[in-house]
């Protein structure tokens, strides 16, 4: 063959501009592709003509409902060139009419009227049927062949026309391969483009049974709408008009649509083509205009301004530069204030600095101080706390001379009315030896004498001493009164504690050192106030200050001292301390950020010593100057720190200790003697003025605990302590001797008593 057969048809494509049913263009380059291009009104009037021309009558039309057919959007199926090339070459319609085309000779083909006449008869005058059962899937199923082939195929009308021989040939040769069947070749001629056994078989391929799942598989109810599934033939000649009419409805449709121009999908295209440097750039539409010279147009004439708005505009710039310049004069001014504060802030700055450099030096000073005085105290305190002893000593030793004689008294008096004890000798003094060391006999008559005849003397120096005193009853004469030799010993010792405490500060030569309020704490509270409240100043001055207040009152006998808080020199010192300022007095002016220091001192140091004096010896529960002066002091350390302090309630429980020592001591003689063993004494005069002498130390003592109870209220026991004292220490001794004078001291101590505190055995004699 020398050349290729022409092609049968030429397909033009002009798809709408979707992406969807986006057609590739053809791969053809000659001038098929030059007359695809061709106008839609071309393409419109060749397709009215070949509808026109050819109808075929049993065409079958698939598709949807009449209504829905001109909005239903056409699927095709997308296809590759080759599988195009392939169904184009398969398809029936155009295949070549004689196999053995390629063997017939290159002679020219004759058209004389003889061969026209006879090819004429052997041509049928109408084109075959499309095939129905089509398999191939790159075969677009849709509106029909018809649409498609009126649309873009047109039939060659200059196809080649096989020859007489080249048919005979071929009729020939087919009969051969049906009678030989050598091939395996099928004895028809399909019209199918795939062959039966390029189609899957299955399992059993002898079989025609088809399996359910394969039914399922295909997908035709599922896709019936983009497939020829829901198409129904037309039969009758009016279902065919109605079929003409949409094809023609659906063409113009398509028509329009190629005519319409998509905006976005054209810019879009032009979009690509730019990016993928294949746009030419258009040529210009218009042509370039030659410019012609145009003269400048002569401006009309201005007119010669007036007066007026000339002194508007002046005016006017003269209000701005006015307004610009009280600006500039605002921003002067400003800036001259700003430089002002930013002077006086450095002058601020400059002090601070200078401030802050003074306050480094002198708190550096007064460091090196508050060590000084560290040092100084550390020196100091031991002499005084050895002074402080020596001063407790010295009452102790005296407690114990008065005790003893009282003891002695007391025992001398039970033994005339009561008798001698059998048991142990109720003296607790040492025995007397002789020179070789045995202890010498003592005639406890003849010692009774003695001490008699001592207490006779004492009465009598007094009576000396005091001769406008009216005679005291038996019994309250012995209060803490010392011997005459005991009390110049006694005084001699006080001297000397005062000797030594002055010499404590005998080598302090600064006055700061000798005079706590000549210190720099006040210094510190006026400049650096701050930081004196920040650091308890006050606390500060408490603690360093303890030391002269405890030097001041080293030689000071809380009891038989009858000086007051405020005569001593600490007090003032620290109450004008407290109240700091120079107007007016100390008591006008009002307390400083330290509070009441007097009251601190009270509480920190003078409360523990008058307790340690208390217990030490220095109050005689038994003398009622000593328990009237106790009770002063109570009532100005009361009036100094308050009622509900801790220190106070402590102050109260020492004086309670010793009303207690009293009575159990008085209790437990009282018992040895009623208790124990003994004779009857025999008729003594002296018996009944020693019974009352003992009752009325007893009453002596009910007096004071009851002047104390009164201060101290029903506090800490002492309505149980009254209690015990009339009842075991009283009453026992009044009934032993209730006729001679007994009954009449019981009365007195009846009328001393309160109600609530009166017992049993007294109330009746109250009565009476």
């Amino acid at each position: 063959m020398s050349s290729p057969p022409p092609p049968v048809f030429i397909k033009r494509n002009k798809s709408k501009p979707s992406q969807r049913t986006r057609e590739p263009s053809p791969s053809n380059g000659d001038s098929t592709g030059e007359a695809a291009e061709s106008s839609p009104s071309t393409l419109a009037s060749k397709l009215k003509n070949k509808v026109k021309r050819a109808k075929p009558k049993s065409r079958l039309s698939f598709g949807a409902d009449e209504e829905e057919e001109g909005d239903t959007e056409l699927f095709k199926v997308k296809r590759s060139n080759l599988s195009r090339k392939v169904t184009l070459g398969n398809h029936p319609a155009i295949a070549i009419p004689s196999l053995d085309q390629a063997t017939i000779s290159p002679e020219t083909p004759k058209y004389d009227a003889a061969y026209l006449k006879e090819l004429k008869a052997s041509t049928p005058s109408a084109r075959p049927p499309a095939p129905s059962n089509v398999l191939d899937s790159d075969i677009p199923v849709d509106l029909g062949d018809t649409v498609i082939s009126g649309m873009g195929m047109d039939i060659d009308e200059a196809a080649f026309i096989p020859s007489e021989s080249s048919i005979k040939t071929a009729k020939e040769r087919r009969e051969r391969l049906r009678k030989t069947q050598a091939s395996g070749e099928d004895d028809f001629i399909s019209l199918s483009v795939t062959r039966r056994e390029d189609a899957p078989q299955g399992p059993h391929p002898e079989s025609r049974l088809m399996r359910e799942e394969d039914e399922l598989g295909e997908g035709d109810d599922e896709f019936a709408e983009y497939t020829s599934a829901q198409e129904r033939i037309a039969l009758g000649k009016k279902s065919r008009k109605v079929e003409a009419s949409q094809k023609r409805d659906a063409m113009k449709e398509m028509i329009a649509d190629a005519e319409d121009e998509d905006e976005e999908t054209a810019e879009w295209e032009q979009e690509q083509l730019r990016r993928g440097g294949h746009r030419t750039p258009e040529p210009s539409s218009t042509p370039k205009v030659k410019q012609v010279y145009k003269a400048a147009p002569i401006p009309p004439a201005t007119q010669v301004p007036t007066l007026s708005p000339a002194i508007n505009r002046l005016s006017e710039q003269l209000s701005r530069l006015t307004t610009s310049h009280a600006q500039n004069s605002s921003t002067l001014s400003s800036l001259a204030q700003e430089r002002l504060e930013v002077d006086n802030r450095e002058k601020e700055m400059r002090d601070i600095v200078e401030n802050a450099e003074e306050k480094r030096a002198w708190f550096g000073d007064f460091r090196e101080w508050t060590e000084s005085v560290a040092g100084f105290l550390d020196e100091k305190y031991p002499l005084l706390e050895k002074l402080e002893e020596e001063q407790l000593s010295l009452l102790g030793e005296r407690r114990d001379m008065v005790v003893k004689r009282r003891g002695q008294d007391d025992e001398d008096d039970l033994s005339m009315f009561l008798g001698l004890q059998t048991t142990a000798a109720s003296d607790d003094s040492e025995p007397k030896l002789d020179e070789f060391g045995r202890s010498i006999p003592i005639d406890p008559a003849a010692e009774r004498r003695e001490r008699r005849l001592e207490r006779l003397n004492r009465r009598r120096t007094r009576s000396t001493r005091q001769t406008a005193v009216v005679a005291e009853e038996e019994g309250y004469s012995t209060d803490s009164s010392l011997a005459p030799a005991d009390l110049s010993a006694y005084g001699e010792a006080l001297q000397s504690i005062v000797t030594s405490s002055k010499e404590v500060l005998a080598d302090v030569k600064a006055v700061e050192f000798r005079d706590p309020a000549k210190g720099r704490w006040a210094v510190w509270r006026e400049k650096y106030a701050d930081s004196y409240v920040g650091a308890w100043g006050g606390l500060g001055v408490v603690s360093v200050w303890e030391f002269w207040v405890r030097l001041e009152c080293v030689n000071w006998d809380c009891i038989e001292n009858p000086r007051s808080l405020h005569s001593f020199k600490w007090y003032q010192g620290l109450y004008e301390y407290s109240r700091p300022g120079k107007e007016g007095t100390a008591e006008e002016r009002s307390l400083g950020p330290d509070g009441d220091l007097v009251a601190s001192m009270v509480s920190t140091a003078i409360i523990p010593l008058i307790c340690k004096q208390i217990e030490g010896g220095a109050l005689d529960v038994y003398s009622r100057k000593n328990v009237a002066r106790m009770i002063d002091l109570a009532e100005e350390v009361e009036a100094s720190v308050g009622e509900d302090n801790a220190k106070y309630q402590n102050l109260l429980k020492s004086v309670l200790s010793l009303f207690q020592t009293a009575i159990a001591s008085t209790e437990t003689s009282i018992n040895m003697h009623l208790n124990g063993d003994r004779p009857l004494p025999a008729f003594d005069p002296e018996a009944i003025p020693a019974r009352t002498r003992y009752l009325n130390r007893r009453v002596k003592l009910l007096k004071n605990l009851l002047r104390w109870r009164k201060y101290a209220g029903g506090r800490l026991g002492l309505n149980a302590l009254v209690s015990r004292l009339v009842e075991g220490c009283i009453v026992p001794v009044a009934e032993t001797g209730w006729d001679v004078g007994g009954a009449e001291i019981s009365r007195t101590v009846a009328k001393l008593l309160p109600e609530e505190l009166v017992p049993g055995a007294l109330r009746s004699i109250q009565q009476s």
